[in-house]
């Protein structure tokens, strides 16, 4: 939303989000046209010699390549989503005009902490001294925890009142996106003068704003990246107050880690069969065993592991084909489906 609005602005506006849906090159946006293939292939080359010197992650070799790319486009401006955590995040070197985190939750307890008063101080390590540092968690005891952190850290705090949300139109569905946009307007609103938007431009950017695979409806498809209980809940929500043709048949596939056993009963409340299976791309230790998936939650759920086996089965008398529970499951679904085209 920030970068739709940076846009309408005239900016030549740059984004880094993760993970990707089909195509690596997603991640890395300048003006609406994701990193070209032999861009991405010099840079590569390029930095191949540091990625290897400093046995680089992934995810920090992909953020440097992204900044590279970005600075070679002559971007304006970039928003730069954060990957996991924060404090010690790649994103982390940048020194931002603006920073802000949107909600907390009990997730990537491995890395982040397993209580949220250490995920919230891991998450705070974003702000920076003399910065604002925007707040938009609505639970005021965890919202709380960010704005202790971030004054330690000599941010300037700006915390949004709970029941704020946006009210202008929106692409997107949800009151958790009027809370999201909240947060993006009040981001763009602390802008530097120089690199602010107008109130008009603001709101075409939120209001056009458009983020693939969440509550993506396209014909009798429905695709959400949904993966943890506070997604699924945000996805039920949008589903009871839509006019979906039924029976909703789920194609659902989620990484091992996650709390399938609080979201799979919570799907199968509003949806008449879910298919468990394995999402093509998902790394091989990451993937989830479905029989201990269906034994775990006491319900009887189809299962296949063939994706594409799978893909077929839960389209048979669907009104609606909703497929969710990772960005490896939608993004494989996608890459399968016509309507989605592969970037140029």
């Amino acid at each position: 939303m920030v970068y739709s609005a940076l846009r309408r602005a005239g900016f030549n506006a740059a984004l880094y989000t993760s993970p990707h849906l089909v195509d690596l090159r997603e991640r890395m946006i300048v003006n609406d046209s994701p990193i070209p293939r032999d861009a991405f292939r010099e840079w590569t080359e390029l930095l191949q010699h540091q990625i290897d010197a400093c046995d680089a992650s992934f995810f920090e070799a992909t953020t440097a390549i992204a900044f590279a790319d970005f600075a070679a486009r002559g971007a304006d401006i970039a928003v730069i989503e954060v990957g996991l955590g924060g404090r010690l995040d790649a994103t982390n070197v940048v020194t931002p005009l603006v920073s802000a985190v949107v909600s907390l939750s009990l997730e990537h307890t491995d890395y982040l902490g397993t209580s949220l008063e250490e995920i919230a101080g891991e998450k705070a390590g974003i702000a920076k001294p003399g910065t604002p540092f925007v707040v938009g968690e609505p639970d005021r005891r965890l919202a709380q925890l960010l704005e202790d952190r971030a004054v330690e850290l000599g941010a300037t705090v700006h915390a949004m009142p709970e029941a704020r949300l946006y009210d202008g139109s929106m692409t997107m569905f949800g009151v958790h996106q009027r809370r999201n946009a909240a947060v993006a307007e009040t981001i763009l609103r602390l802008l530097p003068e120089a690199v602010r938007p107008d109130a008009s431009e603001v709101r075409e950017g939120i209001g056009s704003a458009f983020v693939p695979g969440r509550f993506d409806r396209r014909g009798r498809w429905l695709l959400d990246v949904a993966h943890n209980p506070a997604g699924i809940a945000a996805l039920l929500t949008q589903i009871r107050e839509s006019n979906l043709a039924r029976p909703i048949h789920a194609l659902v596939s989620m990484v091992d880690d996650k709390d399938w056993k609080t979201i799979l009963p919570m799907l199968r409340t509003e949806v008449d069969l879910i298919c468990l299976t394995v999402a093509p791309s998902m790394p091989e230790d990451r993937c989830p065993d479905l029989q201990r998936m269906v034994d775990g939650t006491g319900i009887d759920f189809h299962t296949e592991p063939d994706f594409d086996v799978a893909l077929a089965h839960v389209q048979q008398g669907a009104g609606t084909v909703l497929v969710t529970g990772s960005f490896f499951t939608v993004g494989d679904a996608m890459a399968r489906l016509p309507g989605f085209p592969p970037l140029g």
